[in-house]
């Protein structure tokens, strides 16, 4: 792994934590292709069992590194972060996330592709893709309203404001909210409950729980890629850009 990434397996757990604290672990290009690599190499991985994402220093994820996402922006569907967003749509063992801090963007939508998600009662979820000039991603358009209902999936996509933990609960997009200090012990037992349990028949329930929606996500990730690269390249999201970048200067 990376400084970046970091990895670490115990007892059929494979733990990969976004490393970036100073930066609230925001994404760089490099980052989407190690976690991508990560589970591809996990998935071939008899000795791993589940995955818990994590992040560093109390935060998740503030999401794209929005100067090096400029920088370096996606081109295509093999550009790093669609290769990670299907990596994780197609992961075929369990994916448990640990949320504390901020959950921003993609920080919150690749929870929509984890089978559990715990996180701590004072963590703030974002999806503010509006906000740049920018349309969902990660196949947020269809799995968020089927979880959450159309009024909220409406609510969060389209305002892009920050919301709790209550909310997030409320939206499905987590299975429980704890106190910080419970936060780690909480995961770490959810995780070696699903390490313990028979192997095939943990990924054949997984299988049947995704399966009927793998075409219309995949299908989703592409068009939601090709409207995202075209946002990208907007006027609209220039301006939000440079005003968001000018501000944080």
């Amino acid at each position: 792994m990376s400084d970046t990434l970091l990895s670490h397996l115990e007892a059929g757990v494979l733990t990969l934590t976004f490393n970036r604290p100073q930066k609230k672990n925001a994404f760089t290009g490099e980052m989407y292709s190690l976690a991508a690599q990560a589970l591809r190499d996990a998935d071939k991985d008899d000795a791993v069992r589940v995955v818990v994402l994590a992040g560093a220093g109390g935060t998740f994820t503030a999401g794209n590194d929005l100067k090096d996402f400029l920088e370096n922006p996606p081109t295509g569907e093999d550009s790093p972060v669609f290769r990670f967003l299907h990596t994780l749509a197609h992961f075929t063992r369990p994916i448990v996330a640990r949320v504390e801090g901020v959950a921003v963007g993609i920080g919150t939508t690749l929870l929509l592709h984890c089978d559990y998600v715990a996180a701590s009662e004072r963590a703030v979820f974002s999806m503010p893709f509006v906000n740049l000039g920018l349309s969902p991603e990660g196949a947020s358009s269809l799995l968020l309203p089927r979880l959450a209902g159309m009024a909220l999936a409406s609510e969060l996509l389209m305002f892009g404001e920050p919301f709790d933990a209550a909310t997030a609960l409320r939206a499905g997009l987590v299975n429980r909210v704890v106190p910080d200090a419970e936060l780690e012990a909480l995961v770490k037992s959810r995780a070696a409950a699903l390490a313990s349990r028979p192997v095939e028949s943990v990924r054949l329930t997984k299988k049947l729980l995704r399966e009927p929606l793998r075409a219309a996500v995949d299908e989703t990730l592409s068009r939601e890629g090709a409207l995202f690269m075209q946002r990208l390249a907007s006027a609209e999201a220039r301006e939000a850009f440079n005003a968001f970048l000018s501000k944080k200067k």
